[in-house]
């Protein structure tokens, strides 16, 4: 169902993209958007096991989308750094693909404190809860699970690998 890579010598392995996953703060999630057009939106994010938690309005263009087709993908770009000199860049990014749902009740607001403790690790958790709390009419929280996903990297980066 998924393409493999066509320069497979510059692929990361399954750990190195996941590191690129945790080391992430924000990413861009690509859905099927209205009248067809391709719909990607900057967004920050929680790396979960084999999931990918997200946070939006309870309505929008995100839902939208998601609810005419949960597929998506998610793209986060590790490093980027152009190297006029040599006519290319130094790159390292993940792409996963998934299904998005809507997650409801509990799940969702355990899924929202691991959200919250991926940006704010300082808080003992007070402050996570209150705000929490006082969005909580107004937030909805996202999961994709990762069916599969690809890291690539610049070849002058691969060391010996390339």
């Amino acid at each position: 169902m998924f393409r493999p890579m066509r320069r497979f010598k510059q692929q990361l392995n399954q750990e190195e993209s996941r590191a690129v996953l945790e080391r992430g703060t924000s990413g861009v999630l690509a859905l099927a958007g209205d009248g067809g057009y391709p719909y990607a939106v900057p967004i920050s994010y929680a790396l979960d096991g084999d999931r990918l938690i997200f946070h939006c309005a309870k309505s929008g263009h995100k839902l939208d989308a998601i609810a005419r087709c949960p597929k998506a993908s998610f793209c986060v770009i590790d490093q980027d750094q152009v190297a006029p000199e040599k006519f290319t860049t130094y790159f390292r990014s993940v792409i996963a693909f998934g299904v998005i749902r809507v997650l409801e009740g509990e799940e969702a607001l355990a899924a929202a404190h691991k959200l919250a403790a991926r940006y704010c690790p300082q808080d003992d958790g007070s402050a996570r809860a209150r705000e929490i709390a006082d969005s909580q009419g107004r937030l909805c929280v996202l999961e994709m699970k990762i069916e599969h996903m690809t890291g690539k990297q610049a070849k002058e980066m691969m060391g010996n690998k390339a």
